[in-house]
């Protein structure tokens, strides 16, 4: 890196101290560029991800502005403006336009103001919302600067495939907006090599791999996984089947209340579903509704005890409907790898999530959407014999191509690239 002081401006509605999603990533970026003496500012919103509810201390500053500073050692700093937004209780397809429309009317007005002070020397724009990246070209085109759009979902796929958007004219005009931004962005990045192939196909120019990463040396295996069951409250004789993360509409979850329901009869067999989201009261309702004793439902777990959390569990599902597989690369998946957890997929066989996982050999798959399938994986991952096998493969993996300061390495040399 250059000894000048480069200044970088992010902006997306997800960020920290948001604790999962693309709010973690886009936060431990910004970190990792501060902390090597990048000058950072980012147009954000209050955390609200995954609750749907503006998280505390922030809830009383949600209707206004505000600017929050941090100074690193490196000499690089953080300068983050907090934008309002609508953020509904309910994100149904219409409400999540607004909760999109919102904030890009709210941070353009904060971009207006930057319009005057010293030029950022790239601007990052996150997709979700993939309109934001107008506010990217829009400061290119007055200030200049290199423009980088970062697709974390595909998401004007997403709500076509899962039924958000049927109108075919509004598809259309969509898609035309972002055919726009990728003509007039520098560079177009993305989280997994089969979501590169899709982007370049669409965008017709070269897209960057930019994946989603662990902190290796946090997140790491450990040997005493009987205390640990003990510790969060099950019998050292437990099997702990744990699926921990969002609670939306995207993963298809029911189907864990309905594997549960028959191991119910195995009492050794605990099913755990850890997080927060707008249907985690339909999937308690329905555990109720079926007289399970088998499911437990806990709060995301403080950061500090996490690695010993996602330790504790003997199989972790990766749960996600057909048409999600292909677009998403879950992101749990990678603290799951690092912690060399075993995981159990739901993939099809064309999707990149399962050519992936079936090339180093990291994990369970099994058909997405199909329950018998997701039942015999379980029962089978809880009896295997090359579990260890795949356990070390997955942390294999994911110090080698998964590390956080690799990746940011060589996202920071393609970002300074003339």
């Amino acid at each position: 890196m250059s000894t000048t002081k480069k200044r970088i401006l992010l902006i997306g509605y997800n960020f920290s101290p948001e604790p999962t999603g693309i709010g973690k990533y886009s936060g431990e970026m910004i970190y990792w560029l501060a902390n090597h003496g990048y000058d950072c500012m980012v147009l954000t919103t209050y955390p609200y991800y995954p609750y749907w509810k503006v998280q505390e201390p922030y809830y009383k500053k949600r209707c206004w502005y505000t600017k929050e500073v941090e100074e690193f050692g490196s000499g690089g700093r953080i300068t983050n403006y907090r934008c309002p937004m609508y953020v509904p209780e309910e994100p149904t397809g219409k409400k999540r336009m607004l909760l999109d429309l919102s904030f890009m009317f709210s941070a353009f007005l904060q971009l207006l103001k930057l319009l005057f002070v010293k030029k950022f020397d790239a601007v990052i724009t996150v997709v979700p919302s993939f309109q934001f990246g107008l506010l990217g070209c829009f400061y290119q085109w007055i200030k200049g600067g290199k423009s980088v759009y970062h697709i974390q979902d595909m998401q004007i796929e997403a709500a076509q495939d899962l039924n958000m958007i049927s109108s075919k004219r509004v598809l259309n005009i969509l898609f035309a907006v972002e055919r726009f931004i990728f003509k007039h962005t520098d560079i177009i990045s993305t989280i997994s090599e089969k979501m590169v192939s899709k982007v370049q196909a669409k965008a017709k120019k070269e897209v960057v791999l930019f994946p989603n990463w662990s902190d290796t040396k946090f997140f790491k295996p450990l040997t005493n996984q009987e205390e640990l069951k003990i510790e969060f409250g099950f019998k050292a004789n437990n099997k702990v089947v744990l699926y921990s993360g969002a609670i939306g509409e995207k993963q298809g979850l029911e189907s864990i209340i309905y594997a549960a329901e028959t191991l119910k009869n195995q009492q050794d067999i605990k099913f755990v579903i850890c997080g927060t989201g707008p249907y985690k009261e339909k999937l308690q309702q329905l555990t109720q509704n079926l007289g399970l004793e088998n499911v437990n439902f806990l709060p995301l777990q403080p950061f500090e005890k996490f690695n010993a959390f996602l330790n504790m569990a003997d199989l972790h599902l990766v749960i996600q409907k057909a048409k999600a597989s292909d677009l998403v690369m879950p992101s749990k998946l990678t603290t799951i790898l690092s912690v060399g957890g075993l995981a159990l997929i739901t993939a099809n066989s064309d999707s990149g999530l399962h050519v992936l996982t079936q090339k180093y050999r990291m994990g369970m798959l099994v058909e997405a959407e199909n329950q018998e399938a997701l039942n015999k994986g379980i029962a089978e991952a809880l009896s295997g014999e090359h579990n260890e096998e795949l356990k070390q493969n997955a942390r294999d993996y994911a110090k080698r191509y998964l590390d956080i300061n690799s990746v940011m390495k060589d996202f920071e040399q393609v970002m300074n690239k003339n």
